[in-house]
């Protein structure tokens, strides 16, 4: 036994060229195929953390996911609005601790303007249990203050100190600016890998303002109010858009959830934030599988360069088995050999794709978190990806068995004729 490893050994440095290039493309199959899988898992974790500690985000009555892409992700409009009464209702039931109004309905070059109050800075969380941080400055504290997302300070260079004028409507194309009551830039968000890095943020009553002497989505002729009179009015809103509800205990859920469901005054929707988040991720959740796919694809042609090498080499090396068998080697030693030799490669290759996935992964993680708010975690392979690498050692044998095959059934003549 020990000869023929010593023999498999000395086989393989010998044909060390080949050998090196099956090992890289091998090890870059499997960075690939766990990488995805890593990305996969985390940009689905990502997305089910988009929002957190949020125990139903109440809308009008309409679809979960429509709620949830404009209230959350700001895709879409709303089918209509809460009345601030009702919103102060359920605020103030004795089963919440705390309840953030959202407004929307305006935007600034093409990024949406959120209206809420100051407890959206204390009570938001994302990715688990991460708050808000700010990059520079601070949160809104008088109507025409505004806080910007990282993606649209970086994208606009803009910087605390400036001054931005927000317009009617939520479209890239925009002609009816609110230019008599611009806002002043306080505070940037770190970013978030969250839609609230794409938002801007401002005051409720900075919204209400800006509609002061509007109707029906156009200011009234001949009407003009500046910022020092619409500072002296009532700024209280008639109406929010959504708003996102914590509880005092889970327990209460279902309970404030039909509440909600049920108000007399007006058709309202409350929605558990994780079981849409997860429905609109099996709706939106086939490009992942599709890159799983391309990746296990990837593997499956890293596989097939092994069995090509195999086979070229075992055409390379046919005196060689004829020299074993000539010198007492048993066919089945001479098929152990040749999968023994796959085994190995494929093997070698799964660690050393194991290795330059964490060195990857090491690499990048500073620029994912900064640039695109993407964490990914230096963990442990998981079972899945366990399993992974144990379908690719599987598959690396089963390339094996074809040249395994061959080298058992070729004669000892077989191998010492010369091929003209």
């Amino acid at each position: 036994m020990s000869s023929m490893l010593d023999l498999a050994v000395k086989s393989l440095w010998n044909r060390r060229l080949s050998v090196a290039f099956t090992l890289c493309a091998i090890a870059f199959s499997v960075t690939l195929l766990l990488g995805v899988e890593r990305l996969r898992t985390e940009a689905r974790t990502g997305f089910a953390n988009t929002i957190s500690g949020v125990d139903l985000i109440v809308g009008a009555r309409s679809g979960g996911v429509q709620l949830l892409l404009y209230s959350v992700f700001h895709i879409g409009n709303a089918t209509n609005n809460i009345d601030w009464r009702s919103y102060q209702d359920i605020a103030a039931q004795s089963q919440v601790a705390w309840a953030v109004p959202i407004s929307l309905g305006d935007s600034h070059r093409g990024y949406r303007v959120v209206g809420t109050d100051p407890t959206f800075f204390e009570h938001y969380r994302f990715a688990g249990d991460h708050t808000i941080v700010f990059k520079a400055g601070g949160g809104f504290t008088t109507p025409f203050e505004a806080v910007l997302g990282a993606d649209v300070a970086s994208s606009l260079k803009y910087s605390t100190g400036q001054q931005i004028v927000l317009a009617h409507g939520a479209g890239d194309v925009t002609l009816m600016e609110h230019t008599n009551m611009p806002f002043h830039v306080v505070g940037i968000l770190d970013r978030t890998g969250t839609p609230l890095d794409r938002s801007i943020l401002v005051s409720l009553e900075g919204i209400t303002a800006i509609h002061v002497g509007w109707e029906a989505g156009v200011p009234m002729p001949g009407l003009h109010v500046t910022d020092d009179q619409a500072m002296r009015m009532n700024l209280t809103p008639k109406t929010i858009t959504a708003m996102m509800v914590g509880l005092k205990s889970r327990i209460a859920t279902f309970r404030v959830q039909r509440f909600i469901n049920d108000y007399r005054d007006e058709p309202l929707l409350a929605i558990l934030p994780g079981a849409t988040l997860q429905e609109l991720w099996d709706l939106v959740g086939v490009g992942e599988r599709m890159l799983f796919a391309v990746s296990a694809f990837v593997v499956v042609v890293g596989m097939a360069g092994l069995l090509t090498v195999l086979l070229a080499g075992l055409e390379a090396r046919r005196r060689e088995m004829a020299v074993l068998r000539s010198v007492g080697a048993h066919p089945r030693q001479i098929l152990g050999l040749i999968l023994g030799e796959t085994a190995a490669l494929t093997l070698a290759g799964i660690v050393l794709g194991v290795i330059l996935l964490y060195v990857l992964i090491l690499i990048l993680r500073p620029v994912l978190e900064s640039q695109w708010g993407m964490y990914i975690g230096i963990a442990p392979p998981t079972p899945r990806e366990l399993g992974l690498l144990g379908g690719v050692f599987g598959v690396g044998l089963l390339s094996g068995l074809l040249p395994a095959w061959l080298a058992y059934h070729r004669s000892l003549a077989d191998g010492l004729t010369v091929r003209l």
